[in-house]
């Protein structure tokens, strides 16, 4: 049995994640939301709903407990959301983080996105400084295409790509939640090329 909890489980990503996550019957889900209302068609038998802020500390450690697996696809206040995070990890000793950010935090895309990438950037370094086996996911823009198709870069290498169905984020998200020593303190791109 592997213990989930989804932070951010209300948005459009974790909604393709829940049931990939869900088709293994070893899995057991806490899904973390602000609205219990936007995750209800997800509710069973091996699904947590737990309303909650995860800039709220004493929240986001009591759904920490027992866990095995932490996914965050947040938006917002990101630098102290990954704070909040590392450190209700740290308290409840749960050391496997997969972590949303976004391509072009460290320039390898070859734009410049400006500021709009700075909650990410610092979010990135936070959990990249932090003691856990996190993944940091890089992203390109997401689609609504139903097709899994992707390619992965790792940090120090060209970003490839400028866009990428949520359907295959949640695909590489599956395996890295089944595999538990794929993508372990990486930061991974990913894109269809």
């Amino acid at each position: 049995m592997k213990n989930i909890l989804i932070l951010g489980a209300g948005g459009s990503l974790a909604k393709q994640v829940i049931p990939v996550l869900l088709a293994n019957p070893e899995h057991h889900l806490t899904l973390f939301v602000r609205n219990a209302a936007s995750v209800r068609p997800f509710t069973g038998e091996r699904v947590r709903v737990v309303e909650g802020d995860v800039l709220n500390a004493a929240q986001l450690s009591a759904a920490m407990q027992g866990q095995h697996v932490v996914y965050a696809g947040l938006s917002g206040n990101l630098k102290a959301m990954a704070q909040n995070i590392v450190q209700a990890m740290k308290e409840n000793s749960v050391k496997r983080l997969i972590f949303i950010s976004s391509m072009g935090i460290y320039g390898e895309t070859g734009e410049d996105h400006g500021a709009v990438l700075e909650p990410y950037r610092q979010s990135a370094q936070v959990v990249e400084q932090s003691d856990l086996d996190f993944t940091l996911l890089r992203p390109a823009w997401f689609t609504n295409d139903a097709e899994v198709d992707y390619e992965l870069t790792y940090k120090g290498e060209a970003f490839k790509g400028h866009s990428v169905s949520r359907k295959s984020i949640a695909d590489f998200i599956g395996k890295l939640v089944q595999n538990e020593t794929l993508g372990i303190r990486q930061s991974i791109g990913i894109a269809k090329v």
